[in-house]
């Protein structure tokens, strides 16, 4: 698979794409204002402890306090606490050495909230999930930090490999390392990217993050809650973290700045890979030339085409996201239930794009075309798994059921990528239906009436031309000419082709626009 990212840095932001052989598979926009990011770390103050959710919402600096329920807390919450506590208050110029951190007694997984947070103290917490329509950020205290093939979780000694690594031999060769070299009282989790690297690549990525959180613990000294003690890195580097591998064939990028971070980046975790960041100057628009702008047009909106002539009609309810998929006039063979199964595989591979695209979250419900046997169904659901194995969200595909409804859970981690590819009618404002040629008729009589007893006596309507073919249809006995018959003024009607079908405007004898 060829893996492209191509980069377009505007003055609101900086867009990226991702491209799988030459297919766009994610979108992402990085405002240049952008805060309260996914990974950010904060030095929170506890505002309000709520028993009956057992749950907390702490200031973090944000319009609406962060919501920080029990289970997020992390068995180790009683020494993040105590952990924040003497970072704000060291007077000392040197760090604490944080191997000889005394690591407090976990917390009960069936505790309460206040019996945590008693006191409303400020605590440093990371974000999970980014603020959401009317919703604050949603909180943890499982602080972790990810480097390229590790990740490190402070106040834990456990070592755990990535299960996507299915070599058994090598997994306990990953573990022997990272044991051996793993500074006490930090947990270390490796990465499936860790797969094959030797312990010196290890190694430095494991220092690397230390030295990060020696930077938490200075930051930390003196500060005044809510203030953000570290951000989480710029989009570019952290997809190039997660996803550099032998598949990526290049890196566009179309300003400087961040072609020399990207590059610097890259020449850092990957040295032999640099060749495949170049910098973009050309005249015409980045998105343009790689054929992203044509892609975002025809992927995002309600209805989403497929090549066979099958189609998905995609809509976002409060409480969740409904597909349902519809076979157009494709048709592979004469049996009811190929074509089916053949339909719905092709949606399967969309559906699993779709999701990635829009970074859809939440409970996903999949309308599929009924298929009576369950060979079929469960070819289906396990070709969605199989599409969505590229996916780094959490998720979970469950059967399709008796109904043809397969339900899907995606995490939501931020808002849902939204690009509106429409625009809305100017003639029925969205509502797909227009006022009736008799009641415009009425309505613009109604009108006319009105100016008449207000001593106006030429008077010029405009309307759009199809109008005012039914307007002076038949001419002696036309409509426009039982007006001035009624009204016993002068009255003319003339077309304009830039009004609207429903629109019309009078004009008085000197060409000005009578306002109602």
């Amino acid at each position: 698979m060829n893996k492209e990212l191509i980069i377009n840095a505007a003055p609101t932001g900086v867009e990226i794409a991702l491209l799988e052989n030459k297919k766009l598979v994610e979108l992402h926009h990085e405002k240049t204002d952008a805060s309260f990011a996914v990974g950010d770390l904060y030095l929170g103050k506890v505002k309000k402890l709520i028993p009956g959710l057992n749950a907390a919402f702490v200031d973090v600096g944000f319009e609406k306090d962060a919501f920080l329920h029990y289970t997020d807390l992390s068995p180790y919450a009683r020494s993040l606490l105590k952990f924040t506590q003497l970072c704000v208050t060291e007077k000392s110029d040197q760090i604490p050495d944080f191997s000889k951190f005394q690591v407090e007694p976990e917390i009960i997984k069936t505790g309460k909230i206040n019996e945590v947070l008693n006191g409303k103290p400020d605590i440093l917490v990371q974000i999970l999930k980014e603020p959401i329509a009317a919703k604050g950020p949603r909180l943890s205290c499982e602080i972790s930090l990810p480097g390229r093939f590790v990740v490190i979780t402070p106040f834990n000694d456990i070592v755990a490999v990535s299960k996507k690594i299915h070599s058994g031999e090598e997994r306990k060769r990953l573990q022997k390392i990272v044991e051996n070299i793993k500074p006490k009282n930090f947990g270390v989790i490796v990465r499936t990217a860790a797969e094959g690297k030797n312990t010196a690549e290890l190694h430095e990525d494991l220092l690397n993050l230390v030295e990060t959180w020696k930077n938490i613990q200075r930051n930390l000294k003196n500060s005044v809650s809510p203030s953000k003690i570290l951000s989480e890195q710029d989009k570019t580097t952290s997809i190039l973290r997660d996803l550099l591998s032998e598949d990526f064939n290049r890196v566009v990028i179309n300003d400087k700045n961040i072609y020399n971070d990207t590059l610097s980046y890259v020449n850092k975790i990957a040295p032999d890979k640099q060749d495949i960041v170049t910098h973009y100057h050309n005249g015409i628009p980045i998105f343009d030339q790689y054929g992203v702008t044509k892609q975002v047009k025809s992927s995002f909106g309600k209805t989403v085409n497929l090549p066979s002539g099958a189609y998905l009609i995609i809509e976002h309810t409060e409480a969740l996201h409904v597909i349902d998929v519809n076979s157009g006039y494709k048709s592979v063979s004469n049996n009811q239930e190929e074509n089916a199964l053949e339909t719905n595989m092709e949606a399967a591979e969309e559906i699993a794009r779709q999701l990635r695209l829009r970074d859809i979250g939440g409970i996903i419900v999949v309308d599929f075309i009924d298929m009576k046997l369950p060979d079929n169904k469960r070819k289906v659901q396990e070709a969605m798994e199989e599409f969505m194995r590229t996916d780094r969200a959490k998720h979970a595909v469950l059967a399709i059921s008796k109904f043809g409804l397969m339900q899907i859970t995606r995490q939501r981690m931020r808002p849902e990528m939204s690009i509106n590819t429409s625009e809305i009618c100017p003639s029925c404002n969205g509502t797909g239906k227009v006022t009736s040629t008799l009641l415009l008729e009425d309505e613009i009589e109604k009108r006319l009436l009105y100016l008449v007893t207000h001593q106006h006596s030429n008077l010029t309507i405009f309307v759009h031309p199809i109008l005012y073919s039914h307007l002076t249809k038949g001419w002696l006995f036309s409509i426009a000419r039982k007006w001035k018959r009624k009204c016993k003024c002068k009255i003319t009607v003339k077309p304009n082709s830039d009004y609207y079908f429903t629109e019309f405007h009078f004009f008085d004898a000197n060409d000005e626009e009578i306002k109602f």
